[in-house]
């Protein structure tokens, strides 16, 4: 899996209109074959700045959607930002979700219980 994340920040006065341009362009995008979500955020301590994230199936699904028609109009968004937008690519390999976090605790327990120092009369 492959995950896009790609970071516009503009003038206060941009906002809205980045973000109703952003939604729009969103949604034919979270339809092509192998995207497997996509959103739109905005951040809380920077409300000027939107956050673009996909994830993709296969390394060939993203080139296909970074060589679309349709992904000429994210560029021209990105020329709306007041710096240079962020652009990264990162490929996952594997995910865990609850189950890590149980074992993690699990193990920590297990830990403290075998460092707490024996008291000797």
């Amino acid at each position: 899996m492959i995950i896009e994340s790609v970071r516009i920040a503009v003038m206060p006065a941009m906002c809205e209109q980045l973000l109703r341009a952003l939604i729009a362009w969103a949604g034919p995008t979270a339809v092509e074959s192998g995207c497997l979500s996509c959103r739109i955020l905005q951040e809380t301590s920077a409300p000027q700045a939107f956050c673009y994230q996909a994830q993709w199936k296969t390394h060939n699904d993203l080139l296909r959607h970074l060589r679309s028609e349709h992904y000429k109009r994210l560029l021209s968004l990105m020329e709306l930002g007041t710096t240079p937008p962020l652009v990264e690519f990162h490929s996952v390999t594997e995910t865990k979700g609850l189950d890590l976090i149980e074992r993690a605790r699990a193990d920590q327990a297990d830990v403290l219980i075998l460092a707490k120092p024996s008291r000797m009369k």
